[in-house]
């Protein structure tokens, strides 16, 4: 019973975002520093608030891309919902299953396949870069790209992170913020510092996404 019910819930989601989004329009902002990367077969690392996940994860759809999913009950639904838009799941987190989780990320990174990770979730604090988001670029070495995404309007839910939901008709902005190496080498400091600098980034990249969506 509750396979159907997952399954009836990620094709009912599926069309009624379809059917939403196909009434937004898109501006993306320096898409050119992660397709670079894709032009020489090398992987990347996508990091973004997880209140952003649902525009995001639709103009990404059918990639490719690899998320990790929690292993929450909740989770399964957005698992379902993810993989029928193209994306490969991983289960796992940062708090919960984080080991199966990374193993995971690091086979499918070596596979060729990029990457996205929600860096405050999966229950928050809300747009708090915590530094274990980054375990899996440094045990793969791929690159990091952070993005953000605004809309010209939308709902936001009752949920710890304010989840995003588009209006109709909206317009919604995309920034692509610059490439960073991890290295292997990068000790716990190192990786708390880069953890503070993303964050940021990510905060400056959502308030360019909302002014170029408002403008």
């Amino acid at each position: 019973m509750s396979e159907l019910r997952f399954e009836a819930a990620a094709v009912l989601g599926v069309g009624l975002l379809s059917a939403l989004f196909a009434t937004t329009r898109v501006r993306q902002t320096g898409q050119e520093r992660y397709l670079e990367h894709r032009r020489q077969g090398t992987p990347v690392i996508f990091v973004f608030w997880h209140s952003q996940l649902l525009p995001l994860a639709h103009y990404h759809r059918h990639e490719g891309i690899v998320g990790l999913v929690s292993e929450h009950a909740d989770g399964e639904y957005l698992a379902r919902v993810m993989e029928r838009y193209g994306f490969r799941t991983v289960r796992g987190s940062s708090t919960r299953g984080g080991t199966k989780g990374l193993k995971g990320l690091i086979r499918e990174a070596r596979s060729g396949r990029d990457l996205a990770l929600t860096p405050d979730g999966p229950r928050g604090p809300a747009g708090v870069f915590k530094p274990g988001a980054l375990a899996a670029a440094r045990a793969t070495g791929l690159p990091v790209i952070p993005l953000a995404a605004g809309a010209s309007g939308g709902w936001r839910l009752r949920s710890w992170d304010g989840f995003l939901v588009p209006h109709p008709f909206s317009t919604v902005c995309i920034e692509y913020g610059r490439s960073r190496a991890v290295s292997r080498e990068l000790d716990r400091p190192g990786i708390e510092a880069l953890a503070r600098e993303l964050e940021a980034e990510l905060e400056a990249l959502k308030g360019r996404a909302e002014r170029c969506a408002g403008s």
